[in-house]
């Protein structure tokens, strides 16, 4: 008798983690790697962020705090929704996890129950539909397709609501396409969502300073009022204050909810890094105007990235609104033939592929619910980012036409 839990056996390990892994062995084996695949921006946390933390550890800040947040970092997140997004929200309604990844592993956890469903739009973050089986709950996929820049619509939103259904699942901008949702896109959704009072609506809004080209960025109940009782706003500080190592999350919600959520975290890792907490209210309270500097670099690099990945023969880019990813379309490679004499047959096969023959690291977009496509993460340097995109180039041209039989 195997010692492993049976509900193991209904997921898999993160695909996006297991590229990074690959590549990191890879190059302390000495081969030249670029690697793409991290949704980590290569900023460093900025100074007064680090200075914060240091005076915590200073003044002796390093012991157990709150279950689910010291009140002066739940202050800082109520500042913050009410500053950013028209939101109003007591600290009795916050909840902060490490990370937001755990804030959306206890929601899920705190609130299914055994065939729940939990409506999740494709391309996705590999990791809701494993959280969503890990509670015993059902994920729906609905495609979202490359015509719509890969945002769902309404239609099919309807269409994907059943009496099972417990929540859907909304990331704007995406982690994979980096898309994001416009203020009547996403109030065509909440038109739907008002009609359905049993369907509660968890938002990962973890990319939401991230956008360019003037996009502004909103979220459900900012959108839909009538939709804030039953929302669940997560958010965090990893990306945008480049504080992916801090490992700081948080979520607005109902009470009950946010009751429900601590429940399980106190039973589980307890509270988040005290230092890590004192860094979060400093960056969610201080200056805010880096972000827009920071934003401007990205913007440069999608906007390189994407213009040379439609040089590569086969390749079909879209540009995104948001976050630090493209989701390249490379059916244009499938069912050519390696200098080696391997038949691209899948998206994986593509970027294994890649990965042997130019050292470039990126994620299958099978591994996001959506082929034939991969996912480039473009928060890495400029050169890096020129180089790759060079030997994905030349990795496509070096691609045949399979010979007729």
């Amino acid at each position: 008798m195997s010692i492993i839990a049976d509900r193991l056996g209904r997921i898999k390990p993160s695909p996006t983690i297991a590229v990074s892994t690959k590549a990191a062995e890879l190059k302390a084996a000495g081969r030249d790697v670029i690697g793409l695949g991290a949704g980590e921006p290569d900023f460093d946390t900025p100074d007064f962020i680090k200075e914060a933390a240091n005076k915590a550890i200073a003044e002796g800040k390093t012991k157990y705090t709150a279950v689910d947040g010291t009140p002066d970092l739940k202050k800082a997140i109520c500042a913050k929704l009410k500053r950013d997004n028209g939101l109003d929200y007591e600290p009795s309604q916050i909840t902060v996890g490490t990370g937001g990844k755990q804030v959306l592993y206890n929601a899920l956890m705190a609130t299914l129950n055994p065939g729940d469903e939990v409506i999740i739009p494709a391309p996705y973050w590999v990791s809701y539909p494993d959280m969503t089986l890990l509670a015993e709950g059902e994920p729906v996929i609905v495609e979202c397709h490359e015509e719509n820049q890969f945002k769902l619509q309404p239609e099919d939103l309807e269409a994907a609501i059943t009496p099972k259904t417990k929540w859907i699942i909304m990331n704007s901008p995406s982690n994979p396409t980096g898309s994001a949702y416009s203020y009547d896109e996403m109030k065509a959704l909440t038109d739907v969502l008002k009609k359905h009072e049993h369907v509660w609506i968890m938002t990962d809004d973890m990319y939401e300073h991230l956008v360019y080209d003037g996009f502004e960025f909103v979220t459900p109940a900012q959108v839909e009022p009538a939709l804030f009782d039953r929302t669940l706003t997560v958010n965090g500080v990893s990306k945008a204050y480049a504080m992916t190592g801090w490992r700081i999350g948080y979520a607005a919600g109902p009470q009950p909810l946010i009751k429900a959520i601590s429940k399980i975290q106190s039973q589980s890792t307890s509270n988040p890094c005290s230092v890590s907490q004192e860094a979060a209210t400093a960056a969610l309270n201080g200056d805010q105007s880096f972000l827009a500097e920071r934003n401007e670099v990205f913007k440069e690099r999608r906007d390189m990235v994407v213009d040379l990945l439609n040089q590569a023969e086969g390749i079909v880019c879209h540009k995104p609104e948001g976050a630090f990813y493209v989701y390249p379309s490379c059916a244009g490679c499938i069912g050519k033939e390696t200098p080696d004499g391997k038949v691209i047959e899948t998206d994986e096969d593509f970027v294994t592929y890649l990965l042997e023959a130019e050292g470039v690291a990126c994620v299958h977009g099978e591994a996001f619910g959506l082929s034939p496509y991969f996912r480039i993460s473009y928060a890495t340097s400029t050169e890096a980012l020129q180089e790759a995109c060079a030997r994905i180039q030349r990795a496509c041209g070096q691609l045949a036409v399979r010979k007729a039989a």
